[in-house]
């Protein structure tokens, strides 16, 4: 038995994102999609998005471009670029709690926040959401299930990262759902504590593991 978080990166996709929905309504299932805003400026992307707002879905930020991290990005200038404007992208979908996820290759570390950005996501109210399993769907898409039914055995919450790309790996994600289901597992759409610094604004821990000084 194990709780089980869910969340997409990097989409929305006009090729895959209406896949993953179908799927998550399928199996009633609620979600967080973090979106990157430059995707979510087109017709299709605004279209997707609040499809999956009005599926229940929460609708999170994961920066304009998806460049380098912003720990390796100093400045206020970047942090308004990326996460300011993706935000007012994002507009009246967003989650009362303005949810943020920043990017760093997979790897939770130093690289993913620069002091800018914590004083941007401070400022603005936002919340901070890591995670504490990733798959790599995207390097392994025809694997990752495997590698994440043992991650979500290994931890009694898992926050996962998957991502709604055009990679083929979202073809899998009903035998995952099926294997979460008959390993007991229970989907919820909340995060664990450990996965979330900033609440609203508040810095809950230290930060210094993921911010570049």
């Amino acid at each position: 038995m194990f709780d089980l978080t869910l969340s997409f990166d990097n989409g929305p996709e006009p090729d895959v994102t209406p896949g993953v929905l179908d799927d998550l309504v399928a199996w009633d299932i609620r979600a967080t999609f973090f979106v990157l805003g430059a995707k979510l400026a087109t017709p299709q992307g605004r279209a997707l998005a609040e499809r999956a707002r009005a599926d229940g879905h929460w609708i999170g930020n994961h920066t304009w471009s998806h460049g380098a991290p912003l720990g390796l990005r100093p400045g206020a200038q970047v942090a308004e670029q990326e996460i300011g404007r993706t935000q007012a992208e994002i507009g009246a979908l967003s989650h009362p709690d303005r949810l943020f996820r920043p990017h760093g290759g997979g790897a939770v570390g130093p690289q993913l926040l620069s002091l800018a950005a914590v004083d941007h996501l401070r400022a603005g109210g936002f919340t901070c959401v890591l995670w504490n399993a990733v798959p790599r769907d995207w390097a392994e898409p025809d694997a990752w299930v495997e590698t994440a039914l043992a991650q979500c055995a290994s931890q009694p919450w898992t926050a996962m990262v998957l991502h709604d790309l055009p990679s083929g790996a979202m073809a899998h994600l009903p035998r995952f759902l099926d294997a979460v289901h008959t390993a007991g597992g229970r989907l919820r759409q909340d995060f664990p504590p450990t996965c979330t610094p900033i609440v609203r604004g508040e810095v809950l821990w230290p930060l210094d593991k993921i911010v570049t000084p």
